[in-house]
């Protein structure tokens, strides 16, 4: 069921701290990004997400960006994101990717951020071509 993180699933967020926007409010808009999201996280205490900066996602063009991950899930990589509207929207789409059990979330039940954001998805590491008929 989108929205419900189950207790076990596993989600990381990896929030890219080093992101830097011309002419932001603040120097570190990354770093705001990521303490938003984990205080708001720290606030909802069923919520099984683990979040963790990190120093580059190399994604410079398209700051802030953020990567949902998880044991076997395809990986979203999105950005454009900022510290002072997208926050829920991160972690919205957390639960509904711990919701998923490949973690790839239906575009329909995307933030709207998160449709327009994605910069690619990575398949797991086991990933089988045949598992999509290819």
């Amino acid at each position: 069921m989108p929205g419900i993180l189950m207790p076990g699933t596993d989600v990381t967020i990896f929030i890219c701290i080093s992101c830097t926007v011309e002419g932001a409010r603040s120097d570190q808009p990354g770093r705001a990004l990521f303490d938003a999201v984990s205080s708001a996280i720290a606030e909802k205490p069923a919520c099984n997400a683990v979040v963790k900066p990190v120093d580059c996602l190399a994604v410079c063009k398209r700051p802030c960006t953020v990567a949902l991950a998880g044991d076997g899930k395809w990986t979203y990589v999105v950005g454009d994101l900022s510290p002072d509207t997208h926050a829920d929207d991160v972690i919205a789409a957390a639960l509904s990717y711990g919701a998923t059990a490949n973690g790839i979330i239906p575009w329909r039940e995307r933030p709207q951020s998160f449709r327009k954001g994605v910069i690619s998805r990575v398949p797991p590491v086991a990933f089988r071509p045949e598992e999509q008929g290819l």
